[in-house]
């Protein structure tokens, strides 16, 4: 018997139409969590532990397969380990955590101790294979360049009034994905993920440019060594690509043939 039912038998939590409420989601979610139908999505798991009464760790002894997170920075540094302890595969969408080398260090023993492994999604981005590819063939050289409007660069370090009234594209960012990722946290998860495919988060080179009317994000990755050059370039106006890649890697794990 999973916890959540174990609780909801004792009878001193909240009812289902309760919990639902709490965790945004609808009342025969709650149903299926508890009869062991389906499994919470991990962002979840904190507040249900709250509402239930218990630890993660309690929660996750259901033993999912895989614990899906899509949530945040913060949520991969406060479960990541409690989940592959617990045995399940955690699949990271908020690949910005990695960029903590102490924590990716903690996270990969872990992972192996446990016999579990982790998989990161390609978020707003993708080509890890081609660019793992060419960083194995020799010393890389990789460099990633992206383009956002000034809009979205609202409340963040690198923004300022000017680049509203700007009438040719500006770099507000020139440095390597560590510090990248320390000084824009929720915006440049793609960086992190590409510069762990290849040469690293403080060897990777990370320029931001804010271009004026600009709508979405355009990431332009290149690695390169003697010989062979490999350009990712994606566009999207649309942050949906992120989620969607979570269910291609759901979809890849689960397949007889794997891309």
């Amino acid at each position: 018997m999973n916890v959540m039912r174990e609780r909801r038998l004792r009878g001193a939590i909240p009812t289902q139409r309760e919990v639902a409420k709490a965790v945004g989601v609808k009342e025969s979610a709650v149903s299926k969590w508890e009869r062991g139908i389906a499994k919470p999505r991990a962002d979840k798991l904190p507040k249900l532990a709250e509402l239930y009464g218990c630890t993660i760790e309690e929660l996750l002894a259901v033993k999912p397969d895989y614990v899906a997170e899509m949530a945040s920075v913060q949520l991969v540094k406060d479960i990541g380990e409690k989940v592959l302890k617990a045995g399940a595969n955690l699949v990271v969408l908020s690949i910005g955590a990695f960029a903590d080398e102490a924590f990716y260090d903690r996270i990969k023993e872990t992972a192996r101790e446990s016999g579990t492994k982790v998989h990161i999604a390609s978020g707003a981005i993708g080509g890890f294979d081609v660019l793992r590819t060419v960083s194995l063939m020799g010393q890389v050289k990789t460099e990633m360049v992206t383009h956002k409007g000034p809009k979205s660069l609202y409340n963040t370090p690198v923004f300022r009034e000017e680049l509203l009234e700007d009438t040719e594209e500006s770099e507000v960012f020139d440095g390597n994905t560590k510090e990248a990722i320390r000084l824009l946290p929720t915006k440049v998860n793609v960086s992190v993920a590409a510069s762990l495919a290849t040469a690293g988060t403080e060897k990777t080179r990370f320029r931001i440019f804010s271009v004026p009317g600009m709508e979405g994000d355009d990431h332009k990755i290149t690695a390169q060594i003697d010989g062979v050059t490999a350009v990712v370039d994606i566009y999207s106006r649309t942050s949906d690509i992120a989620a969607w890649s979570v269910v291609a890697l759901l979809k890849n794990l689960v397949s007889p043939i794997m891309f």
